[in-house]
């Protein structure tokens, strides 16, 4: 104690979209290890959580966006504060959101010495087109060509590169997951997928029938959080396996009609690589739908 004043040892992380999905569940994990500033643009019923200080900040306004994350003084900061999608936005709406927020939450993040990691999105490989096509190769990595559709998946572009700008101009680095569709243990959204799957009526499907169990997400972001890297690195961010518990190419040449030349999917295995992630992060997926999809696992209380 200094002047009556208790100082906490404790690193400070910063995390926006704290009341969403994937957000929660990084404010309820990173809790018992750092002091938290939940940021998110309302509040949550009760603001009395151990270990966490809630702030209502709109991250397209650039002062308070600055204000927040400078007088926190973060180590790092975890933004997940994006529209995630454009099923009841206007494209333009969901770029200029998304676009705006992250720029102003990664900048002021460099400017604070915070190294970031973020919420990109598969969806930046195209394969969410109206009429998706197969990718060059598979599985696809991190080095595969990018090709946005809407508003949403260019505002993850501009996220990336929003990114690079950071880690360039501030010496931080900076995480972007590009990650698959998110489902949460014991409330997964892909079964009737699943269960209404044939190869004779297969069709289209955009991502290649990944996923992402929400525990893993936060895994991945605990995992680049405790990695020292330099500079913006760009992460796939998938399950070990597709989910309906066939083969992945079988899956696939039968929704698409042909493979590409450069295929090497083995089984069931994700037609989305990780390696990088295990090469760079040391993490993998450890969470399958086949034990997720009836776990009865409570989420962040929070919320």
């Amino acid at each position: 104690m200094i002047g009556g004043t208790t100082w906490s040892m404790t690193e400070t992380i910063v995390v926006t979209g704290a009341l969403g999905g994937v957000g929660s569940w990084v404010v309820e994990t990173l809790r018992g290890e750092y002091d938290v500033v939940a940021v998110d643009l309302t509040l949550p019923e009760t603001t009395d959580v151990d270990g966490v200080d809630f702030q209502a900040v709109d991250l397209t306004e650039q002062g308070p966006v600055w204000e927040t994350i400078l007088d926190a003084d973060p180590t790092a900061v975890v933004h997940c504060g994006n529209i995630p999608h454009e099923e009841d936005h206007a494209g333009g709406d969901v770029y200029e959101n998304n676009a705006t927020s992250s720029y102003h939450t990664l900048e002021a993040a460099g400017r604070a010495g915070a190294d970031v990691v973020w919420a990109s999105s598969e969806t930046v490989y195209g394969t969410h087109w109206p009429e998706p096509e197969l990718p060059a190769s598979l599985p696809v990595t991190e080095t595969h060509p990018v090709k946005p559709w809407n508003g949403y998946e260019t505002s993850k572009l501009a996220g990336e590169a929003a990114a690079t700008r950071v880690a360039n101009a501030f010496d931080v680095s900076v995480a972007s997951l590009r990650a698959s569709w998110v489902q949460y243990p014991g409330r997964y959204e892909v079964t009737p997928l699943r269960e209404q799957f044939d190869f004779e009526s297969a069709g289209r499907f955009g991502n290649f029938w990944s996923y992402i169990d929400v525990r893993d997400v936060v895994s991945l972001v605990e995992a680049a959080l405790d990695t020292a890297f330099e500079g913006h690195e760009v992460v796939n961010a998938f399950g070990p396996d597709n989910f309906l518990g066939v083969e992945t190419a079988r899956a696939i040449e039968a929704g698409f009609g042909s493979l590409p030349e450069e295929c090497d999917l083995t089984g069931d295995q994700s037609a989305f690589s990780t390696a990088k992630a295990a090469s760079l992060l040391g993490w993998e997926p450890e969470h399958s739908w086949k034990t997720a999809e009836d776990e009865s696992i409570r989420g962040p209380d929070f919320v």
